[in-house]
């Protein structure tokens, strides 16, 4: 190559220059987050659940998740977070008017139309901008469809506070908490926090840190798992029906009436008596029938021992 005056080399055809490296498509990815179950890469089918980190995913496929956590290969690094059915909430999405459904030729893959959109402005749900579920009734609506109906919410940081000044607040938690004002879902009217409530779908990087530590110190302040309240009832009832007389109480050693102990000793004494008795007015001849005659104790053998003989 070259030199035969038909071409010219350049320096990037004789040098060999470390390639770029790969950079992944931002559409891709933004197609595989909101048409794809996070957890089994399957298309998104109602019913849809979401984790407090604003992941999607399918139900059946978490379910199975729950059921054996190593039944996904990357399941604990996805939803390890997740603990059970507790920890997710279900979405009440509306459906997309303008798809139509997917032919045998068209390909599931790469989907034209969003399956979702919002239901105060239908502004479809594909990632091309920020969507927002509430936590108490897990309605779906585009963040600025949802400020739009409700306002900008208020700040999220508190004002300052002096060291004297807590212990007062402390005391008014529990008015403030009665006369805070809460809103009302646009679709379907259950109540909610707009400050704790509403939580973003596949939020970025560093919201979803955010919400990762918003989880954390929300369990941390969860209390110590007990006994279930029925067994708690069931317990307290049992104490109060039973009778103080029906308590385990330690049980005495058994004791013997000291006339019954003395009228056997003497019984066995009397009987003891007779026989010395009987044994000395007894005449030879007759002990001569329980033993031998020189006084000495013969050798019995099998046959004849434990048994009378009078020629023995």
């Amino acid at each position: 190559m070259g030199n035969d005056g038909g071409s010219i080399p350049d320096r990037r055809d004789l040098v060999r220059t470390k390639q770029k490296a790969e950079q992944a498509d931002k559409a891709n990815q933004l197609r595989a987050m909101w048409f794809f179950c996070a957890l089994s890469k399957r298309p998104l089918q109602e019913p849809i659940v979401s984790c407090p980190l604003g992941k999607l995913y399918n139900k059946d496929a978490l379910l199975e998740f729950l059921l054996d956590r190593t039944s996904f290969g990357d399941g604990e690094e996805i939803c390890g977070h997740i603990r059970s059915l507790k920890d997710v909430k279900t979405l009440k999405l509306t459906p997309n008017p303008a798809k139509t459904p997917a032919s045998a030729n068209a390909s599931e893959s790469a989907p034209t139309h969003a399956p979702f959109v919002c239901p105060l402005n239908f502004k479809e749900m594909n990632g091309s901008q920020p969507f927002v579920y509430l936590a108490t009734c897990g309605c779906v609506f585009s963040q600025a469809g949802l400020k739009a109906v409700t306002g900008t919410p208020p700040s999220k940081s508190p004002p300052a506070e002096t060291p004297g000044e807590v212990g007062k607040e402390k005391g008014k938690d529990s008015e403030k908490e009665q006369t805070k004002d809460l809103d009302l879902c646009p679709q379907c009217g259950a109540k909610y926090d707009r400050t704790s409530d509403v939580l973003m779908l596949n939020p970025p990087p560093e919201v979803e840190e955010q919400m990762r530590a918003a989880m954390v110190a929300r369990r941390a302040a969860e209390p110590a798992k007990g006994k279930g309240k029925k067994r708690k009832a069931a317990a307290v009832e049992n104490a109060a029906v039973e009778p103080p007389s029906k308590k385990k109480a330690s049980s005495p050693m058994p004791t013997t009436n000291p006339s019954i102990a003395a009228a056997s000793r003497a019984v066995a004494e009397s009987l003891a008596k007779e026989e010395a008795k009987r044994k000395a007015a007894m005449s030879d001849a007759v002990k001569s029938l329980y033993g031998p005659k020189d006084g000495q104790k013969k050798k019995e053998t099998f046959m004849t021992m434990g048994t009378f003989t009078r020629y023995a």
